[in-house]
């Protein structure tokens, strides 16, 4: 029996997201969000020392829209998840997977070296990397 290959989550992440700062209002945010398809924006550090942030789609949805809260009196950080939980590019999407799953996430930003150069999703996983190299 054959090894199975390995699909590290470089090889299927998304290279384009958006970055914004947590002090921004939601509709700020979402006025200047260019890759809607990565459904999430990371929020960006204050500092070295800080740590990222993730606020996906279903955040805005669950805790502005279904409440009723302006997305211009909400900001960011009121909203985000803190520190998002990152996965590095060289991990193997099986494992990505099964962080996923533990954790109950859709989509987390990849780091490498305290940069963010990507977002993976279940998606991406799936389609880009079960379907196309297994």
């Amino acid at each position: 029996m054959s090894k199975p290959a390995v699909i590290m989550v470089k090889d299927v992440m998304k290279t384009e997201f958006d970055i914004v700062d947590g002090v921004c209002s939601v509709r700020q945010a979402l006025s200047v969000m260019e890759h809607v398809e990565t459904k999430c924006l990371i929020v960006d550090k204050k500092d070295k020392q800080d740590e990222y942030g993730i606020v996906v789609i279903g955040d805005i949805a669950r805790l502005v829209l279904a409440v009723d809260r302006s997305p211009d009196r909400v900001s960011i950080y009121e909203i985000m998840t803190k520190p998002a939980v990152t996965v590095h590019p060289e991990m193997d999407i099986r494992n990505a997977s099964l962080l996923f799953s533990r954790l109950h996430l859709s989509r987390a930003p990849v780091v490498d070296q305290g940069k963010v150069v990507g977002i993976i999703s279940y998606t991406d996983m799936v389609m880009k990397g079960l379907l196309k190299f297994v």
